[in-house]
């Protein structure tokens, strides 16, 4: 089928899409700062039939976010779709925050998703062929959340670089969206729930409880279904979707 990059692809919601849309078919290629965690990624997408390559990259280097766009190319013999996975986390207090925080969030949250963007787009042009570009944002991405203000920040500017891009590329028959998750049950959320209880003297798993309490269907999200989602974006049945950046949260954000 087709030729998907994911970035962040080593561990949890990255690596659920990897493996969903190697059994979807697709061939898969794996970017991350991880080399020995794309590495088992990869040859879990190989048990499914698909073919597997890894880059190790920094999604915060614009030239390292182009390499692994060309690695993909070459590796897989095509370049179809870029999802722009890869995301840091930050729990702080505004008052709290310094600009080496800014920065640092910044450049992997949004700068990481700007240099995927440029370097599919670049791509599917040189190609001559159509492309879809899918990007993480959040249900932070919706609603700003208490200690957890820059990221959230960074995550509306997703959804701005989505909107943007599609309107900027449509006529090259490139879609652009996004996917919103709530609370996952990953190793982002262990951190947060952490450092919440750092923060406001809250036993740890509280604030994780607090936030899953919330969700109407009464469960906290998979990495999977975070991936059942991004399937249906990385696919023909999305063709004439663009510039969305739909909620996929159980109900806890509505919009």
């Amino acid at each position: 089928m087709s030729a998907v990059l994911v970035t962040g692809a080593g561990q949890g919601i990255g690596r659920a899409i990897a493996l969903r849309l190697a059994n979807d078919g697709h061939d898969i290629a794996l970017a991350d700062l991880n080399e020995d965690k794309i590495t088992s990624v990869a040859d879990e997408v190989r048990g499914t039939g698909s073919k597997a390559t890894t880059f190790v990259a920094d999604v915060s280097d614009r030239d390292q976010v182009f390499a692994a766009v060309e690695h993909t190319h070459e590796a897989l013999g095509g370049f179809d779709v870029i999802v722009n996975n890869a995301g840091i986390a930050q729990v702080a207090p505004l008052d709290d925050v310094r600009p080496e925080d800014v920065a640092k969030i910044w450049a992997v949250n949004v700068d990481g998703v700007l240099w995927g963007i440029q370097a599919a787009a670049a791509k599917f042009k040189a190609q001559g062929s159509k492309g879809k570009i899918i990007n993480a944002s959040s249900i932070a991405g919706h609603d700003g959340f208490a200690m957890l203000g820059v990221y959230s920040a960074t995550k509306f500017a997703v959804r701005a670089l989505t909107q943007a891009a599609a309107k900027e590329y449509a006529a090259e028959r490139i879609t652009v969206n996004a996917y919103c998750p709530g609370v996952v049950g990953t190793d982002m959320w262990v951190t947060i729930d952490k450092r919440f209880a750092e923060l406001t003297g809250a036993a740890e798993g509280e604030t994780y409880d607090k936030f899953v309490g919330g969700i109407a269907l009464g469960r906290a999200q998979t990495p999977e279904d975070v991936a059942a989602f991004v399937s249906y974006l990385a696919g023909p049945d999305s063709d004439y979707m663009t510039g969305q950046a739909p909620l996929i949260d159980g109900g806890l954000v509505y919009r």
